[in-house]
């Protein structure tokens, strides 16, 4: 799907995440084998559950076969990004701020290309972070392939 339907899908999710008090964390169409996904991934304060999911599926679903605009089958799908999401938005970064995170970068710093701490922030396009031995780091985000929340169970 091309980013004009991407963000035409995005313009028909905002209203809906508003209603319902979501915040629209990503969107992607992505072909697995055979089949084609419409993908939503949602969050709220205090974290999705399935009823949510279901809510914005059939809000988004009815506006998308009001429009039609996507002409291949697709299967959509709505669920809560996870706690180990990357993130993405300056948003993202910033609710995570203070929190153990693991950054992996497109290309090796000092003989390594992973590297975990506290999110000190992101700072004019730079992640700023602090390793368990008070070491900080600040990483261009032209570098960095993905950030990751380090989940301990």
């Amino acid at each position: 799907m091309k980013k004009e339907a991407l963000s035409k899908v995005r313009d028909l999710l905002y209203p809906i995440m508003e209603q319902y008090g979501f915040e629209l964390v990503d969107v992607e169409y992505v072909k697995e084998r055979r089949d084609t996904f419409l993908r939503v991934f949602i969050d709220k304060e205090g974290g999705v559950l399935i009823d949510d999911c279901q809510r914005v599926s059939e809000a988004l679903s009815e506006r998308l076969d009001e429009e039609d605009f996507i002409q291949e089958q697709y299967f959509l799908e709505v669920s809560s990004p996870g706690l180990d999401r990357p993130l993405k938005t300056p948003r993202d970064f910033q609710k995570n701020q203070g929190k153990e995170v693991e950054v992996k970068l497109y290309e090796p710093l000092n003989n390594s290309k992973l590297y975990i701490g506290v999110l000190q922030g992101l700072q004019d396009e730079t992640l700023l972070l602090t390793d368990a031995e008070g070491n900080d780091y600040a990483f261009p985000m032209k570098s960095v392939a993905v950030v990751k929340r380090v989940v301990k169970f």
